[in-house]
């Protein structure tokens, strides 16, 4: 009866357990990211009171016989499905959607984490909820991210300056008539930007001066001022395809224009290219379709992209990297230690494989999106009937044998 009481005792002990967890999975059903736990039952110890018999030519073999001494709870066991995802419309909310955690500096010390409801500190960075340092790449002043140096804070500073650049590249696309009357013009202009950022018409007047040929003439400034264009003359085949110049481009001289202390390249479009410059009969439609010269910009708000790119868009129209947030996967996530909200690497989890989103095995980010807790109530209140009858049946098992106990006691005074 005493070995029966101590087992029932340990019984009770272990759905205890069973009870501490559920009522912990059900607390955190609305907590961001939270993923939920379940426990590992396993028996102590087997007490053999005989041991198993071999089989002989006139006997068969015996079982042993044993005696269970209880239960114990052997683990806590992390589920890490995919929660659902909720859409916020916060631009600095993300969420997971496949495997891999957030990287975050808490305190000089290296955790993780699922919940990425993200706010931007008073020093631009971006945070987690309890203060740790969001981690990825920060881009340089051209926006290039380097994703295979090492990770450190994601800084976003809303008003941050994006420096001017200077117009090297101009694109013009369209039809020039081939049946326009000899000293036919065709004319188009585009605003470009000096080093300084200041912008400067460009215009372009293409004179028909032979059947096939044209003729360019390049002005800039608001009083027209002349300016050199190498390869301004163009021919055109029989089939309204540019055939000089032979590259396809028109260049005005580095310094041929105040401010532009680089060339300015203008490109007529590539052989077969949809949009480039041709030459056949109907109404004109030259255009300028693109050049890359831009005023400077003040950061006004960003965005994420899938691949944990963070975008800014300027004032002036641009878009440019910010910073690339990191990711982190392990060989065993099950085995990272919880503290608190976050999780911290173990002997067990492996070490954290860190890189983009969309690649080796790392999930996607979902942008203005959280995670929820993946608690799965109907279950917990299964498990936690469970907890109930499992500690009540093992408590029962105390009673009889207090009873069984009792009827020994009385058999004194018999």
């Amino acid at each position: 009866m005493i070995r029966s009481m101590q087992s029932a005792l340990s019984g009770m002990r272990a759905h205890q357990g069973m009870l501490d967890v559920v009522g912990n999975n059900i607390s955190n059903v609305s907590t961001t990211g939270f993923k939920s736990s379940g426990v590992v039952f396993q028996d102590i110890l087997t007490q053999v009171i005989s041991g198993a018999g071999a089989p002989t030519e006139i006997l068969g073999g015996t079982n042993p016989a044993q005696v269970g001494l209880g239960v114990r709870l052997a683990g806590v066991s992390q589920s890490m499905a995919q929660g659902a995802l909720q859409r916020t419309g916060r631009s600095g909310d993300m969420s997971i959607q496949g495997d891999g955690f957030f990287l975050v500096n808490v305190a000089d010390t290296r955790a993780y984490t699922r919940a990425g409801n993200f706010t931007v500190d008073a020093q631009g960075r971006i945070a987690s909820v309890d203060g740790g340092l969001v981690q990825g790449w920060q881009a340089d002043a051209s926006g290039v991210l380097n994703t295979n140096g090492p990770t450190g804070n994601i800084i976003v500073r809303v008003g941050d300056q994006l420096p001017p650049n200077q117009t090297e590249n101009v694109r013009l696309g369209g039809n020039m008539p081939s049946d326009a009357a000899i000293g036919s013009t065709v004319t188009t202009a585009a605003a470009i930007y000096d080093q300084q950022g200041n912008e400067t018409l460009l215009s372009m007047t293409f004179t028909k001066t032979a059947d096939n040929s044209w003729t360019a003439v390049a002005t800039y400034g608001d009083n027209a001022t002349p300016v050199a264009l190498t390869d301004a003359n163009l021919t055109f085949d029989a089939s309204g395809e540019l055939v000089t110049p032979a590259d396809r481009n028109m260049n005005i001289a580095a310094g041929a224009i105040p401010g532009f202390p680089n060339a300015v390249d203008v490109n007529l479009g590539a052989a077969g290219e949809s949009g480039r410059v041709t030459q056949y009969a109907g109404r004109k439609s030259l255009v300028t379709t693109e050049q890359d010269g831009f005023s400077s910009g003040v950061l006004q708000s960003y965005s994420v992209s899938p691949d944990g790119r963070l975008v800014g868009t300027y004032s002036n129209g641009r878009t440019q990297n910010i910073a690339q947030v990191a990711l982190a996967v392990f060989a065993n996530p099950e085995g990272l230690e919880r503290v608190g909200g976050i999780w911290r690497e173990t002997a067990n989890s492996g070490l954290a494989q860190v890189g983009v989103a969309n690649a080796g095995g790392r999930g996607q980010i979902n942008p203005s999106t959280l995670e929820l807790s993946n608690v799965d109530l109907a279950q917990e209140f299964t498990n936690l009937i469970v907890a109930q009858r499992g500690f009540q049946a093992n408590s029962r098992v105390i009673s009889s044998s207090d009873e069984l106990l009792q009827e020994i006691v009385n058999l004194k005074r018999g």
